[in-house]
């Protein structure tokens, strides 16, 4: 068959080379396909909250296979966490703390009985 470059004739589509399916993501292709930055990722891979990895040479992939499984499991956590939240306690009614005792006499009338007391002994 004569080269499309040779004749000047598109070839059919059906003739077109296809791309071999995507196997796995790259850290950043998941994190978007998830909705969150590639940052976020990193955080959750500290607490263990990211799907399994692979690392294919210097790269870290995650198999099309794997992203199912932790949306689920994501899902599973979300849906047991709700369960096991316990009912919120009802809030007392505000309870007034107690008055402050009013001094009798302020500041400046204190220190001038004391010294009238002081002056008198």
């Amino acid at each position: 068959m004569a080269r499309s470059e040779v004749t000047d004739k598109k070839p059919a589509t059906d003739e077109l080379p296809s791309k071999p399916p995507r196997m796995a993501l790259s850290i950043p292709e998941f994190s978007e396909a998830a909705g969150f930055s590639p940052s976020m990722y990193y955080k959750m891979k500290r607490q263990g909250q990211t799907p399994r990895e692979m690392k294919v040479g210097t790269r870290t992939l995650i198999s099309m296979e794997a992203a199912p499984e932790w949306f689920a499991e994501r899902q599973a956590d979300t849906a047991s966490a709700k369960m096991k939240a316990k009912p919120v306690p009802p809030v007392p009614p505000a309870v007034r703390p107690p008055a402050r005792p009013v001094p009798s006499k302020s500041k400046p009338a204190r220190r001038a009985t004391r010294r009238a007391e002081e002056a008198n002994a």
